[in-house]
């Protein structure tokens, strides 16, 4: 009898290893960024839970809610027996040594600080679900739709930029940030890019005077920060009307293709608005 274990060993764990690397069919997304490339590589259907900010696309609605922005129901997440649970350091160090002390497989992706960590995370995420050959087509994609965008404009226009992503307390995009990254993808500079905190005065944007005033929300709140801004008509940002909107979803909560969708929404107003200038 001993002797069959011991032949059979090897068999066993054979298999064991074989199920381990077998893509997972019950995923858990703690985060919307990893939602949408869930649903990005078609894997959509293999998500059980997500969070109550999962909103696009239209499907990630329906998916069962287990958390907010930052707070998790640990017992909901348990109940659905996920095989993976996917997250971001958004969320708390705590709550994912509880899951992993529960038996479930986690794995925690880093605040992406430019577009290409945005793609490494992404081939990353593919790997795990099975999927790397459709990732490899969909991030080839996004950079020939970034080339393109590089070689669309001469570099003659290099706007001072301020994005701003909180309101009250007025807060921004600093260096070493992927929003960072995105206003250099733009051809443009931060004015914050040296800024030691996100924290930021309405007098310090008055005084740096910028060309581009990016306001990242939606809805009413966005209309009401334009209006405010709208207020000060020496900003030059005001002056050649280049203050806009542009939906939190989309800069937020990057993946490889909407990273180059808000870039390519935003580089149109701009230039739109720099030709519309040469033209008067």
């Amino acid at each position: 009898m001993r002797k069959k274990l011991v032949s059979i060993l090897p068999l066993l764990l054979w298999v064991s290893v074989c199920l381990g690397n077998q893509p997972p069919t019950r995923i858990i997304s703690l985060a919307p960024s990893l939602t949408q490339e869930i649903f990005l590589l078609g894997s959509g259907h293999r998500l059980v839970g997500d969070t109550r900010y999962c909103v696009v696309p239209e499907a990630a609605k329906h998916v069962e809610k287990v958390a907010t922005a930052m707070e998790v129901n640990v017992e909901k997440v348990v109940r659905l027996r996920p095989d993976l649970v996917v997250a971001t350091s958004l969320t708390s160090p705590e709550t994912i040594t509880t899951l992993k002390k529960m038996g479930l497989k986690v794995e925690v992706f880093p605040q992406p600080l430019n577009y290409d960590q945005i793609c490494e995370q992404f081939m990353r995420l593919a790997s795990r679900l099975g999927k790397t050959k459709c990732a490899d087509s969909i991030v080839a994609a996004s950079k020939e739709r970034l080339n393109a965008l590089r070689s669309k404009h001469t570099p003659t226009f290099h706007p001072a930029v301020f994005m701003e992503i909180g309101t009250k307390p007025l807060f921004t995009a600093i260096g070493g940030t992927f929003l960072d990254d995105f206003i250099t993808q733009l051809g443009g500079n931060n004015i914050a890019h040296s800024a030691t905190s996100g924290l930021y005065s309405r007098e310090e944007v008055l005084r740096q005077n910028p060309d581009v005033i990016i306001i990242v929300t939606m809805g009413i709140a966005g209309r009401e920060e334009k209006k405010r801004w709208e207020q000060f008509p020496k900003l030059k940002a005001v002056q050649n009307h280049r203050v806009f909107i542009v939906d939190s979803y989309q800069l937020c909560s990057p993946t490889p293709v909407s990273f180059i969708d808000g870039l390519e929404k935003v580089d149109n107003l701009i230039h739109q608005h720099q030709k519309n200038k040469q033209h008067d």
